[in-house]
């Protein structure tokens, strides 16, 4: 069985490379072929994840970003259902991010997202995130391309200042091939249970999949950083999605340390009668 040791590894966009998205294998799984064991691994790590921020949370110094970026169908609903199952609710935050409102076209584009930024000692996951602004935004010649650079080097700034403020921000783009975000399409379509999931919007947005792959590219080359990585997860199987999500997950929270605090006063002697 391949080692979990590499994922977080295999999956980073190097700062600073000329990273290629095409070179990214959607159906990648890392050698792992085993989608039983996979899930067993899964939710061990869940397991481990909801004892990790429940520490996360007493010690209250901490607070952990998920971003989830990915085009329609990747996963995201799914990856947030699973990552987040058994932990305590009180220490979570999910956010989603769609069409602006038009108090938020009045801010900048940064305020609505730094009034979701989790508090210390929460883990927050962003369901697609500020990053819209650099997809969406350019792909629909909502800005062009000296606005999307300016872009880049603010959404930089703006992520590290949240690493010198006590946050680990943990990025990761869910990859999906074209051809099963097409099956995946049909089933919604032909699903009764999930014709709600169904939009004309993404049947419009998949023919301009080559315009978002581009500026995927573009994205995670100029905002992969030392202090903020990207991640690229290979999300044609499910199963090995969430693996991945999940191992690099606990890896992270694993590398903060978290411990139950002391007590704020002495117990000696203290007697509960």
């Amino acid at each position: 069985m391949p080692s979990l040791l590499d994922l977080p590894a295999r999956f980073l966009v190097k700062p600073g490379s000329k990273f290629r998205l095409s070179g990214a294998d959607p159906g990648d799984t890392a050698g792992h072929k085993d989608a039983d064991h996979a899930d067993a691994i899964q939710d061990r790590n869940v397991s481990r994840i909801a004892e990790l921020q429940s520490r996360l949370w007493a010690q209250g110094k901490t607070g952990v970003l998920v971003v989830l970026q990915g085009m329609d169908t990747s996963g995201k609903d799914g990856t947030i259902r699973h990552l987040l199952t058994g932990v305590n609710p009180q220490g979570v935050r999910v956010a989603g991010f769609k069409a602006p409102t038009p108090e938020e076209l009045r801010r900048d584009y940064l305020w609505r997202v730094h009034a979701n930024i989790p508090a210390r000692g929460e883990i927050g996951v962003f369901n697609r995130s500020h990053y819209e602004d650099v997809l969406v935004a350019r792909v629909h010649g909502l800005v062009d391309a000296k606005a999307c650079k300016a872009r880049y080097r603010q959404i930089n700034d703006f992520e590290r200042h949240l690493a010198e403020n006590g946050y680990v921000l943990i990025k990761l783009m869910l990859n999906i091939s074209k051809k099963e975000q097409r099956e995946r399409l049909r089933e919604r379509l032909e699903d009764p249970s999930k014709n709600w999931k169904m939009a004309l919007g993404d049947l419009a947005e998949r023919k301009l999949w080559e315009k978002y792959m581009a500026a995927y590219q573009d994205m995670l080359r100029a905002c992969s950083t030392e202090h903020a990585p990207w991640r690229v997860i290979p999300s044609d199987k499910k199963w090995f999605r969430n693996l991945a999500v999940s191992e690099i997950v606990v890896r992270a929270l694993t590398e903060i340390g978290p411990k139950y605090p002391e007590a704020s006063v002495d117990l000696t002697g203290v007697k509960v009668v």
